[in-house]
Parts: C-alpha cells; structure tokens; sequence
C-alpha cells in the first residue's frame, strides 16, 4: 500500500519538476479505482499539512522547489510579524502587517519572499496560505453594550477585539474574563468575531487571572476519565517476577535531593569512591516506561502534554498524581522500579566506563538541597548526627562534583551568572513577598550527576546507530555574535577565535573575565539574548551551550516526554539483545520525529505560560508601591524607552516621553540612548533611581520614570 513517505521521497529525491497526479499515479503504477483514491486522499493530506504544494498549474512540489517557505508566524501587538521558520537554522522572514493575509500569532503558514535579505534589512515575505490555525479559543476580557459585544484578549499579540453578537453572550456581562470561541477569523476591514463558550469569573475575582492564563495556552485542566482508569489499574506494590529480571540494588546505599516542597522525585543519586581511586557515580531514574506503555491512551495523554508546566501557584503534571507522585516517584524507604546509569569517572572526569541497565531500588534518605548545604559547608550539628550513615558520601559527592565541573568549563561550557526569583504566595493567591534563590552546592551535585548521565547516555545510542531522541542547541548565528562582539569591544572584551563559527569556550572566557564586576550582567544579558533555544531533534547535532557533542535528556521522565520516549527505546534494546528488525526502526525513526516536534512546541508554550504566571504575580505584587522610589538596573534599551529590573527582579518600561531633558536618540549596536544636546546616556547594565508611575495587571505592564 502506497505511503505518504514513499511520494514524499520520491518527490524530494527523484522528481525532476513538478508533477501532476496523474503522472504521480504512472510513477507508483497505481491502476485500480481504489488505488487512485487512496493517491488522492494521500496528497490532498499532503497538502494539507505543507509538505506539498499545489500550483496554479495543478502540479505537486515540495515547498521548496517552488521557493516557498513553511513555518509559524510570531506577531507583533503593533501588527506585522515574523515567519519563524520550521529550519531552526534558517533566519525569519518579517512579515508587513499587510502582507499576514489573516494570519495570526502562532499560526502555521505558507509565505513567499518578496525582498531578499541585504546586508542591512532581513528578508520581506507575504503568507499565501494558512495551513493550520494555532488558537480556535482565546481568553479575554468581556464588554457589552446594547446590541453587540466584544472581547478585548489578554494576548495582545492576537491584534484586535473579538466582536460577539447578543445572542452569543451565553451570560457573560461586562469586565468579566471569558473564553471565546472564534467563528470567523479577521478579514481585510473585518475584525475577528466570536461567541463565547466559558464565563471564568470576575477580572479581579481570586484564581482567575491564573485560571486565564491556563486557559488562554490551552493547558489542560484535569485528566481524561479513561487515563484515570489506565492509572489507577496499575499496581501500587512490584511483583517478584519483574524484580528477578532487574538488577537488584536494593543494598545500595542512595538518596535523593530535591525541594522541600517536591513531590515527584524522578532521580535518586549513589557514589562509591573505588580502590583504584575513581569513583562509581549511579543515577537512578524512575522506570516511567515500565507503566506508561506506548500507545496506551496514558501515554497518548502524557504525549499530548510532553511536559509537566509549573506555573506560580501549581503544577499540571504531565502524568496523573497515582504515577507522579506515588508508584514513579522515589519516595525513601519504599522500592522502586528504575532506570540506572552506572558510571565509573576517574580524577580528571572523564566516564572511562559505564552501564545502562533496568534495577530495583530502595531509596534510604530524602534529602533536600537545604540541608545538604547545611551539612556540607556549615557542618550543621543535629543533622550531621541524623545523616551520620552518608556524611562520607555526601562528602564523595562534593569532590565528584567539582572534578565533573572543572572538567566541563575546561572544555568550554558556558555558565552565565543567572540567579532565579521565585514569588511567594499566601493562601488566597496574593503574592506577599519575592525572593532570590542562587544556586548551592546540593543544586550543583545534581546538575552535575544529571548532566554526567544525560551525556553518557546519549554517546552510548549515538554510536548503536537506532533511533534516538537527543537535546540540541545550535550555536548563535553568526551575524548575532558580531554584533554582541561589538558590543563587548566597547567594554574592552572580546570574543576570541571567530572565522564561520564560534564556540563556546570563546563565549565561556567571556563570562569569566566578567565575572563579579559592575557589567557582568549586563554583558551576560547580551551574549544570553544572541544565543539561539534549546529543542529536540532526532540527529545528534550538539549542545552548544554545554559545549556537548552528544546530549539527551534521560533523567526525568515523570516531566518531560523525550526522557521516557528514550527509556522505552532502551528497554527494547535492553530486552532484544541490541537488535531491531528493519520495520521496527522505521517505525521508530517517524515516532521520534514526531516525539521531538511535539515535546519542543509544548516546551515553548509551558515556559511561556510559566513565566507569565510569575510575571502577573509580581505585577500584582507592585500594585501598593505606586509613587515609590527604587534603584535599579537598566535590563533593556529600546528605540522607544528603556527596561528596568528592580533589586527584587521586578522589571517594567521607563518610556522614552518620560525623559524630558532631553531628545534622546538609540544606538543599537551600543545598546544606549543618548542624549542629542547632553550627551547624557543611558546603556544596559547601568544603575538608576526610578519612580513607580503605573501598575495595570490587567495589561501586564509597570511603568516608571527616571528620577534626575
């Protein structure tokens, strides 16, 4: 039977031009009724979804061949947009307000070039055709008159208000957060017209501005009741059958090291410092694949998530709370299925063996990031006398850590100075007080155990040549690292070695000569905001950032889908001795490019949500500080005004009409505002006091102005 893959390649590799479907039907000898109508269901599929297009002359081509570019649209609150395009690599395309055609943010698209890049301007594209709508649904806020509605959304990206007839109110009244269903989309002169199908509550009411943020992502609310039954069935305790076929580690001396307040433990850590001198590091993750079995509706369901989000005020686990936080989860003092990564790292921290295997484990000690700090810098006392049977190893673990940290910077990993706020919230939801949280040693022996396991991990499947899900990231594109070496010039830096390509080493000398002086994050900003994101990918393309040749995430599979897609996939190996039938890996390779396109875009869209979520927060936060003086740091310079960071992470806009003594013009490549007549400059990374003129949370927004 004729496949979808099958005219793809043929089309891609083979066809000289383009081709008709009758000439497609000689070239697959299709010659029966129902073999012509299966051709036309395949490439009107095909169609459909942009992996090929029609002509005016009624031939089929990949995009491509027909200078055509496929990708989403990232639009603009003032109108135009941006065509991000489905090669990660490939630069955006800026698309005229005039030129979307109806498209809108995060919509999937078909855009032809109508002004090729030059040295000084990106290239100018128009969508000629919307594949595929990312929102049926937006949230926003509700206002009624006499005869009609509208809905003013929270996404201002999403361009304009959404008109609703009177007979669509469905009890919704004014100022009041809705989810409005679009019925027809924006037209030339036409705005957006919708009905509404949820009421969420008054705009100001407790838990609706959260509520509105995971609706308007579309994230889900509760699971489905087939994936609570599928959990529920599974058993709470492990049968003596599976424990005989797993290596037994029971008698192994672990722990885990986690938040207080987490819940779902997914890695559990071991260390033996060996005779030879070397020590044996063990990473246990939780056998997620052991339950979650492919194709089931839960593992559907965890696909459909591809990652747990965690936003201010909770967690939408990507898995139900029986596997979460009870039969995944390793919980001290109860045996566990898991995943192990035995390695064997000498002093230099190089992994000269390891073994991947299935285990059972019995976790001894939960222990926290909080007091294993305690224990190893402060010597704490009453819990060195608790943890008296680890002392020694948490000790080991330290050591390890730094020699595996020494061994990373060495080869250029970069580390950029990034400390994290977090806000916290009392009971009803209000934000009473924001804190900073720097990384420890306990955060740092983690990250470095995981990282160690993560890179083992994926060199060992990248040599087995099978089908693989691997973490990449690109490194920055050329013309953005020329032009943050601008910048650093200017300070008396620069990045080291360019010719086509940086690494990252250059990026890392940076961050240590900086490290501790006034600029150092204004100039961590910049090289961070030149660097491209992180995704998944089924080749091995590295990890620049970590200056990694092979990484993948294996270490957290209650959260993340790559890591339990690629558990499974070992435990297949593990179970058919290394080998898998042709079919099979066919199979596999096209479940993994879709795992992998799947689990990046929910990323983007939980990371969003996440960041907005804390954003609102802080927002709401600042709202009895109005009329306030605070010292701050400029975290951005625009054309239209600069961003500040207050001392407890709060940013907000001191707009360029609030500097009033002057005209004051933008220098991109020095990141500043400079005035014409005073020659008074503001530039990233410079101290200033500003007054708190205006906190909207329903518009997402502070303002300051600077104070003389």
């Amino acid at each position: 039977m004729l496949t979808k893959e099958e005219i793809v390649v043929y089309m891609e590799h083979q066809a000289v031009r383009p081709l008709s479907e009758e000439e497609l039907a000689e070239v697959f000898a299709v010659d029966t009724v129902e073999a012509l109508v299966q051709l036309k269901g395949l490439l009107k599929e095909l169609e459909s979804d942009g992996t090929l297009v029609l002509s005016r002359k009624n031939r089929y081509g990949r995009p491509a061949q027909f200078n055509l570019l496929i990708g989403k649209i990232s639009r603009h609150p003032k109108g135009f947009g941006f065509l991000m395009q489905e090669d990660a690599d490939a630069d955006d395309i800026f698309i005229p307000a005039s030129e979307l055609k109806g498209a809108m943010n995060g919509d999937r698209v078909i855009v032809r070039i109508k002004r090729e890049a030059t040295a000084k301007s990106r290239a100018e594209g128009e969508v000629i055709r919307i594949l595929q709508r990312n929102v049926q649904q937006i949230v926003g806020t509700f206002e009624s008159s006499r005869h009609f509605g509208f809905v003013v959304p929270d996404d201002k990206r999403f361009g304009s208000d959404i008109f609703i007839p009177k007979e669509q109110f469905n009890g919704a009244k004014t100022n009041m957060k809705v989810l409005v269903e679009i019925t027809q989309w924006p037209e030339k002169n036409r705005s957006a017209e919708g009905r509404i199908v949820q009421v969420i509550g008054k705009k100001d009411a407790p838990g609706v501005d959260i509520l509105s943020i995971i609706m308007g992502h579309d994230l889900p609310q509760g699971f489905p009741a087939d994936v609570l039954m599928y959990a529920e069935a599974l058993p709470e305790t492990i049968a003596v059958s599976e424990i005989e076929k797993r290596r037994d580690l029971r008698d192994m001396l672990m722990i885990t090291i986690d938040g207080e307040d987490a819940k779902d433990l997914d890695d559990a850590v071991s260390v033996q410092k060996l005779e030879n001198g070397n020590y044996l590091l063990g990473v246990h993750i939780a056998d997620v694949g052991h339950y979650v079995k492919e194709d089931s509706v839960l593992d559907k369901e965890a696909l459909e998530r591809a990652t747990s989000v965690y936003l201010v005020d909770r967690v939408i686990p990507m898995l139900p709370q029986k596997l979460s936080n009870g039969i995944c989860s390793l919980n001290a003092g109860e045996d566990r299925l898991a995943m192990t990564c035995m390695m064997e790292i000498n002093s230099q921290g190089v992994v000269v063996s390891h073994d991947i295997f299935e285990s059972v484990i019995h976790v001894n000690y939960r222990m926290t990031y909080q007091n294993v700090t305690k224990i190893l810098l402060n010597q704490d006392e009453a819990l060195c006398g608790k943890y008296h049977e680890i002392l020694s190893m948490l000790q080991e673990m330290a050591q390890l850590q730094m020699i595996l940290e020494k061994k990373r910077k060495l080869r250029g990993a970069i580390e950029f100075y990034a400390p994290e706020s977090k806000v916290i919230l009392d009971k009803k939801g209000h934000p009473i007080r924001i804190e900073w949280r720097e990384q420890g040693v306990a955060d740092k022996i983690i990250e470095e155990f995981m990282l160690c396991a993560n890179e083992t991990v994926a060199e060992h499947f990248f040599w087995m040549e099978v089908p693989f899900l691997y973490r990449v990231h690109g490194e920055p594109k050329m013309e953005d690292v020329l032009d943050v070496n601008k910048f650093l010039q200017a300070f008396g830096y620069n990045i080291k070695g360019l010719s086509n390509h940086v690494h990252a080493k250059a990026y890392q000398n940076v961050v240590e000569q900086v490290a501790g002086k006034p600029e150092e994050m204004m100039i961590n900003t910049v090289m961070l905001r030149s660097m491209q994101h992180a995704r998944y990918d089924v080749e091995a393309l590295g990890h620049f950032g970590l200056a990694a040749q092979y990484y993948s995430h294996f270490t957290s599979p209650i959260r993340r889908y790559p890591d339990l897609a690629i558990h499974r996939m070992i435990k297949e190996l593990l179970h058919n001795g290394d080998r898998l039938d042709e079919k099979r890996v066919t199979i596999l390779k096209g479940k993994m490019k879709r795992y992998a396109e799947q689990a990046s875009v929910r990323e983007k869209i939980a990371e969003e949500a996440e960041r907005e979520s804390v954003e609102l927060k802080k927002i709401e936060y600042m709202k009895p500080y109005v009329g306030d003086v605070f010292q701050a740091k400029i975290s951005g310079v625009t054309n239209f005004g600069i961003f500040v960071q207050l001392d407890n992470s709060v940013e907000g806009l001191a707009h360029i009409s609030t500097l009033i003594d002057d005209f004051y013009q933008f220098q991109p490549e020095s990141y500043s505002l400079i005035g014409e007549h005073t020659r008074k400059v503001y530039r990233l990374g410079q101290d200033i006091k500003v007054r708190l003129t205006r906190v909207s949370v329903e518009d997402r927004q502070i303002d300051f102005e600077v104070m003389k």
